[in-house]
Order: structure tokens, then C-alpha cells, then sequence
């Protein structure tokens, strides 16, 4: 199915199977109403596809990400390069696209292709930055869901998502109940707990306190790279778990083009880990979008869609909620999961709830295919 249209974005990078979708405004105006107030007046979702929308049209799988992927979720034609879950969507995977038409988006507010703070504000014709308006993870899930529509996609199979992501899926979920038949949250949360929203605000201040953000500001030649640096290594140390890092590390040694760089720098091969993956990101990713996504996922709170988390969590209807956590996960606890498997379960719903024992952490979903691919693919297995 092709339906992309010719939409100029402001991007800082899409990869070549990008495409894109302008959304129309809301409630008959031309503006994208934000949930905390303010509007878009004009609002661009890039997304990526693969397989075949039936003719019924109900076979169509909605994929949102976590906080930093682009819509670049597995590889194709058009762009054969590894996708963020190439071992979870194709041809076979769990996530069959010889059976489903799978489309990931990248999230508004995001910098790979849709309207963020790096986008242009048509009204002044410079970067919106802190002027973008405050963002929620519901802005994120109605901007998916308005995305599909202009697809012409009314009703989903299914809505997956992973960390943030599952955030997404839970708010679209909640909603548009009636508009999804099958949800799956991975290594996600209802609601962040102090731990999380307190590492979160850590990377925050770090960024803002970067000379170079200049109050949100920045020259694009002269970004708040240290900043966001320091922010990502942090943001990695929260993705892995302990024993992950005992294991793959333990106290070896960084190499010697490491030596006598700086007196207190860089010594053990963790370190250097953590330097080469934060670099990388910086590189790409904008640090006002960074700031806007981090501060939605603490926002987001299911009790806000029906005066407690049960109460929200009861508004779902799907027909059945996959749910997967990990133990190891100190970002979304395993607890957090099994929250949303009571909640559901005792709203009457049909809901399966599985634990995980990845050493790998929160991340897991992304790399530990062993654990996750069975789980994925024997619940798309059965909706198929």
C-alpha cells in the first residue's frame, strides 16, 4: 500500500523508506489541539511500512516507538538496512508482515521526519523550539492515530509498544477503545515512578545547564552537545541492567588510545561503552525534542483518564492485552507491568502477563530476541 503524500518536513535525519503524512487539524479548525493547551497549525507524522493493508482493511498493526528510534523499525526494499526491531517485524518474524501491514511512526514531538521543536513554525519561519507547545504522551498517540486515519485506516488489529512506546499504546488505547482490537505494552508503565521521573529530571537540568542551549535557543551549528552527552550516558546506565554490565565488562580495561587523554578520563572499557553510544546519539538526535519527549513520559498518568489507574485502565477494550516486563528493568519495574495486568484483568478483560528473566534490563526488547520473539509471536500467531 503507498499512500504516502509530498510533504516537506524539517528533519535532522529520515532514512530513505520514510514517509509522510500531514495530519488535518481538529474539530473542524486547521489546528492540531495539544491536551496541556496550544495547537499546531499545521502537523507532519513520518512513518514506515511493510506488508499489504487487506481489502478489509483489518489487518493493520500500529507500531510506537521509544523515546530516541526513528520510524525505521525493520529493514525493506527500499531501505535494507537493520531496522531498531529487525528481528521482530518481516517476513516470518513474529510480527508477520506476510499476515499484517505493520506501520511504526516516528512520535510527534520527535526530530526523524514529524513536527517537533526542531520543525519549522510556519508563522515565524524559524525552529519552533521551547515554543513548540507542551507535548503529552496522548499528543503522541492521537497524532498516531490521526496518522492512520489520513491511511485510511479507521479500525487496528493490533497497537504495539515498548517503553515510551507502550506509554503511546495505553493512550491510544484508552483514547480510541473502541478502534483497536488488540494491545501490546512492552517493558512499560502506567505511570513513571519517582525513580525514573527523577533520572529523567537529572538529564534534563544537565542539558539546560549545557552554555550552548542558550535557553532552547541553540545555533544548529553550535548544539548542546556536552550536555546531551553526559544526559545519554545516564539514560544507558537506566537501559542495562547490573549483571549485564558484570558480565559483558566486568573491570576490563579500555584501550590505549585512551591513555593520557585526560587525567581523570577515560579508563575501563565500560566507560569508553558509554562514551562511543552517547557521541552517537548526540550526533543525531535534537536536544529540545529530547527535552519535550523526557518530560511527556513523566506527565503521562493512566489516573488522569478516570480518577485512578484501575479506573483508566478499565476504559480499554480490547479483546486481549499482551503485557511483557522484565526483571532486571530498574526503569519500568516489573511491578509496573503487573500493575496494568491487574488493572485490566479486573476490568474483565481477557489479558495475558508475561515476566521475563533477561539480565539485559529494560532494553531487552531490543536485543534479546531469544526471550521476546516466542512471547511476540505466538500471541500474533493466535489474532492472525
Amino acid at each position: 500500500m503507498d499512500t504516502a503524500k509530498d510533504v516537506h518536513t524539517n528533519s535532522s535525519w529520515t532514512p530513505p523508506a520514510t514517509r509522510f503524512v500531514e495530519l488535518h487539524g481538529d474539530y473542524g479548525t486547521t489546528d492540531f489541539i495539544m491536551r496541556r493547551g496550544g495547537s499546531l497549525p499545521k502537523v507532519v507524522i513520518a512513518y514506515e511500512s511493510w506488508g499489504r493493508l487487506s481489502q478489509m482493511r483489518d489487518n493493520a498493526v500500529l507500531v510506537f516507538t521509544g523515546l530516541s528510534p526513528t520510524a525505521h523499525a525493520c529493514s525493506s526494499l527500499e531501505d535494507p538496512a537493520p531496522g531498531w526491531w529487525e528481528y521482530m517485524i518481516g517476513p516470518g518474524k513474529p510480527i508477520d508482515t506476510n499476515q499484517f501491514y505493520v506501520v511504526c511512526v516516528n512520535s510527534l514531538g520527535s526530530c526523524f521526519g514529524s513536527t517537533g521543536p526542531y520543525s519549522i513554525n510556519p508563522a515565524t519561519g524559524q525552529r519552533y523550539a521551547i515554543d513548540f507547545p507542551d507535548l503529552t504522551i496522548e499528543d503522541i498517540a492521537k497524532a498516531g492515530h490521526h496518522a492512520m486515519q489520513e491511511l485510511g485506516i479507521d479500525h487496528l488489529c493490533a497497537v504495539v509498544g515498548s517503553s515510551m512506546g507502550g506509554m503511546s499504546s495505553l493512550a491510544y488505547a484508552l483514547q480510541y477503545p473502541d478502534e483497536v482490537d488488540y494491545l501490546v505494552t512492552i517493558s512499560s508503565a502506567c505511570r513513571s515512578l519517582p525513580l525514573a521521573i527523577a533520572m529523567r529530571s537529572i538529564q534534563r537540568e544537565i542539558v539546560r545547564c549545557d552554555p550552548d542551549w542558550r535557553e532552547g535557543r541553540y545555533d544548529s551549528e553550535k548544539e548542546p552537545k556536552r550536555g546531551m552527552t553526559l544526559a545519554r550516558k545516564i539514560g544507558l546506565i537506566t537501559y542495562r541492567a547490573g549483571e549485564e554490565w558484570n558480565q559483558r565488562f566486568n573491570r576490563a580495561r579500555a584501550g590505549m588510545e585512551y591513555k593520557d587523554r585526560d587525567k581523570f578520563g577515560i579508563e575501563f572499557e565500560v566507560e569508553s561503552y558509554l562514551d562511543y553510544n552517547a557521541n552517537k546519539f548526540v550526533d543525531s538526535f535534537d536536544a529540545n525534542s529530547y527535552l519535550y519527549l523526557s518530560r511527556a513520559m513523566d506527565w503521562f498518568d493512566v489516573a488522569e483518564h478516570g480518577g485512578s489507574v484501575n479506573a483508566g485502565l478499565a476504559k480499554i477494550h480490547s479483546k486481549k492485552t499482551l503485557i511483557i516486563g522484565v526483571e532486571t528493568d530498574i526503569l519500568f519495574p516489573i511491578k509496573q507491568q503487573e500493575d496494568i495486568f491487574f488493572g485490566i484483568q479486573k476490568a474483565g478483560r481477557s489479558v495475558e502477563f508475561v515476566r521475563l528473566p533477561s539480565i539485559k534490563g529494560h532494553d531487552s526488547f531490543l536485543v534479546d530476541e531469544e526471550n521476546f520473539a516466542p512471547v511476540v509471536q505466538k500471541f500474533f500467531s493466535e489474532i492472525g
